[in-house]
């Protein structure tokens, strides 16, 4: 019995033998490319739906809504994308935003910092609350699920307490505010951070020695260890940049809100680890792309704002998003499971 020999794809993940046998024909090259081109039909086919369904939706103020909502999910997930292909999880995403609106908001107001320098100041601790709970993932060893999870109830508890559960107004006046809850060529500024965001991470997904850790990382952590990466190192940088992230996501709700809100954002963990997992990145890790979890993030957006339209009850807004979380998570761990019988596959 001879094993068939393997190659690399261009999602990081081992491909099939040279020659196919039925389960390979059965399985398609890019379990990644599949969830692309699936949801590029959803998007098209809920499009079509809505449009003639759904009153108002193609109307170009709520297609400017779509973009900020979007914005507000995407931004985060470009950072959760490479958390979970480096086999981990942030669920303090919400938390983190709704704190991050509320301390550049107290910076602009109690603390009296021009604005430029409130937004720095809170990325800057957005990084250092990241980079925490990387230090207790990377050298501590305890699991980023029990880590962020600690810090969803620190930064969720601080937002409340900081605040009294009140909103934190700014002056509305603040040109810099303004133009991040404004339009820049007719697009909502946050679509525009949104794009940049993909496209930067993107670029450092594919094109560098960090993206190509974390891939490495997330398919065999003690393998990638025995290569020379550092693995330690970038674990901890992973969190820093996704806690950098989600402050910038907090900077653009409170633009759009006018206030720093500490009961905000609740639920967005949810929605961008959504995102991220239908656009096709493996919860165990190894496998994922930034544009596959841009077009998950229009993916939810698009679910969520027709659900709205069509007028269908708030709490089973809420039940649709869980069944549509779970069947993604369905179909993503059996693609993953034939995708590995079939690259183990001998004669």
């Amino acid at each position: 019995m001879t094993t068939k020999t393997a190659t690399v794809e261009t999602d990081g993940t081992a491909t099939g033998p040279s020659r196919r046998g039925w389960r390979e024909l059965a399985v398609p090259r890019s379990t990644t490319a599949l969830n692309i081109v699936g949801l590029l039909v959803a998007i098209v086919v809920l499009y079509a739906v809505l449009s003639g369904t759904a009153r108002g939706f193609a109307s170009p103020a709520n297609q400017l809504g779509l973009l900020r909502d979007a914005a507000l999910i995407g931004v985060a997930a470009t950072g959760m994308t490479l958390v979970i292909i480096a086999g981990e999880i942030d669920v303090s995403i919400g938390p983190a935003v709704a704190f991050a609106s509320v301390i550049v908001a107290k910076a602009m107001t109690a603390w009296h910092l021009p604005t430029v320098l409130a937004i720095l100041v809170t990325v800057a601790i957005g990084a250092a609350w990241g980079g925490v709970v990387g230090v207790l993932r990377a050298r501590f060893k305890v699991p980023s699920f029990i880590g962020t999870l600690g810090l969803w109830n620190i930064l969720g508890g601080l937002a409340l307490y900081t605040t009294n559960a009140l909103p934190v107004p700014f002056s509305p006046r603040d040109r810099i505010m303004n133009v991040l809850s404004d339009r820049v060529l007719g697009i909502p500024t946050p679509a525009w951070v949104m794009v940049i965001a993909f496209v930067v991470f993107g670029f450092v997904a594919r094109k560098t020695a960090y993206g190509r850790s974390v891939y490495a990382i997330g398919g065999n952590a003690p393998a990638a260890r025995l290569a020379g990466i550092p693995v330690d190192r970038t674990r901890i940088l992973i969190f820093v940049t996704t806690g950098a992230l989600s402050a910038i996501s907090g900077v653009l709700l409170a633009a759009r809100l006018g206030s720093g809100n500490g009961g905000a954002a609740g639920g967005l963990e949810f929605k961008v680890i959504a995102a991220v997992v239908i656009g096709g990145t493996a919860m165990a890790g190894g496998r994922g792309s930034l544009f596959g979890s841009f077009l998950g993030v229009i993916f939810i957006t698009l679910i969520g704002n027709g659900l709205v339209l069509l007028g269908v009850n708030s709490f089973l807004q809420t039940v649709v998003t869980g069944a549509i979380i779970v069947l993604a998570v369905l179909i993503n761990v059996t693609l993953s499971g034939r995708r590995a019988l079939a690259g183990t596959t001998t004669d």
